[in-house]
This record gives structure tokens, C-alpha cells and sequence, in this order.
């Protein structure tokens, strides 16, 4: 019986693990967090120009990673 059970659940890949919404918000958070130092750094020009697209795209991608399922 419990080899029944355990067999009817969905296994979980390394992609189900990745794809969550937890670990993707975390990675997007992260990746804002970069851009507001890019933005605030006096020494590099390219990171200062940089730090804008920077923060979009981890703000874009936190909307995005927000309709993920849990």
C-alpha cells in the first residue's frame, strides 16, 4: 500500500525546485539591489550608465516572477 502512495505523487525535478517563486524573487531582488549600488557608486562611469537597465530588469523580471506558482 504505501508503495502505491508514494508512487502516485509527482515527482519533483531540478527544474520544479528551480522554477518556484521564492528562490526567483529572491534572484530579482538581488538583482535591484545591484542596480541601486550601480546607481550610487562614485568611481565607474559604465557601471553608473549601466545601473538604470540594471534596476528595470530586476524590476521587470520581480513582476514577472510575482504570477510564478508557489
Amino acid at each position: 500500500m504505501s508503495l502505491d502512495a508514494a508512487s502516485s505523487r509527482p515527482r519533483r525535478g531540478f527544474t520544479d525546485k528551480i522554477l518556484r517563486r521564492g528562490p526567483l524573487e529572491a534572484v530579482a531582488t538581488t538583482i535591484i539591489a545591484i542596480g541601486v549600488i550601480m546607481l550610487m557608486q562614485p568611481f565607474f562611469l559604465m557601471l553608473y550608465s549601466w545601473s538604470f537597465v540594471t534596476t528595470l530588469f530586476g524590476t521587470v523580471m520581480f513582476i514577472i516572477v510575482s504570477k510564478v506558482r508557489e
